[in-house]
């Protein structure tokens, strides 16, 4: 099916009225969020971005994003740090595991380095496993920035109860990294690789009853080059199954990206490992610039 399906910018009204409408079916409880037809007709008109996934005439799924700059304020020169933000991208229900969002997201790199534009950032919740593959394993983009309470509270189902904590991600479009990423250029490290290398783990975390995972109670200051964060292989299961077990962990998570942030360490790839009875996640981690994402490894 995903070969039937097209991948191309939207520009019509009625194609917008389509995107609009998808979101209401994909969070329905989330209404005061839906953006409108208009304001996605003013942003693909004025250098944004909304691209689409069409089963013919249908839209199946989309991604929109708008310029942005990532100077920090009003009082610098945008033209400096100009980027395109990423938004949103949402697929119908029927519609995940094909591919598509991995798609949508190289058909918005292509239509952003025609503008000559070579950052892309968006925000994803760092403790949802899936996301963390496509955007930091696959995607190649890299993160150093953690935002406490981003969007203050949704009320929605996937956030409900707990801080709508972030990690801010960098997609330097042109750079090495994500190249050699996309053309399959290095064959992608795994976790085995990691530690017979003997980089840390910086949380080893525990399985306690009913086989949910647990976090340490301290976590260790990372040394040396790469270091390794754990998180939950399935967090939705863990806020379905132990909401108090869910907040435990985002505040440990966020301790420990800060921490790791502030001693200088990135976000530069992400392991799941399928080795033990139970699969286990990783974030890794490694010492350097911020700006490293944008030369070679």
């Amino acid at each position: 099916m995903d070969d039937e399906i097209m991948i191309r910018p939207l520009h019509t009204s009625g194609e917008m009225k389509q995107v609009e409408e998808l979101q209401r079916l994909i969070w329905p409880s989330s209404m005061i969020n839906i953006i409108p037809t208009h304001l996605l007709m003013a942003i693909a008109s004025n250098g944004g971005a909304v691209i689409g996934a069409l089963e013919g005439e249908k839209v199946v799924g989309f991604m929109l994003g708008f310029l942005g700059t990532d100077t920090g304020g009003m009082d610098q020169v945008a033209m400096v740090g100009l980027k395109h933000c990423s938004h949103q991208m949402g697929i119908q229900p029927m519609y995940h595991n094909q591919g598509l969002e991995y798609r949508l997201k190289l058909a918005q790199r292509s239509a952003v380095m025609q503008q000559g534009i070579s950052l892309i950032t968006w925000t994803y919740d760092p403790l949802l496993c899936l996301n963390a593959h496509l955007n930091i394993r696959r995607l190649g983009a890299v993160c150093s920035d953690y935002i406490r309470d981003a969007y203050g509270s949704m009320g929605d189902d996937l956030n409900v109860d707990l801080p709508s904590d972030r990690f801010q991600v960098d997609w330097w479009v042109t750079s090495t990294r994500v190249v050699s990423r996309l053309e399959g250029i290095r064959r992608p490290l795994d976790l085995t690789n990691y530690l017979d290398a003997g980089t840390q783990v910086l949380n080893p975390a525990m399985f306690g009853d009913k086989d949910l995972l647990r976090p340490v109670e301290r976590w260790i200051a990372p040394e040396g080059n790469l270091a390794l964060v754990e998180t939950p292989a399935d967090y939705q299961l863990i806020k379905k199954m132990d909401i108090g077990l869910a907040q435990t962990w985002r505040l440990h998570t966020r301790e420990v990206f800060e921490g790791a942030f502030a001693a200088g360490y990135v976000v530069t790839d992400f392991v799941y490992s399928r080795d033990e009875q139970l699969p286990r996640s990783y974030y890794v981690l490694a010492h350097g610039e911020r700006t490293l994402a944008r030369h070679e490894d």
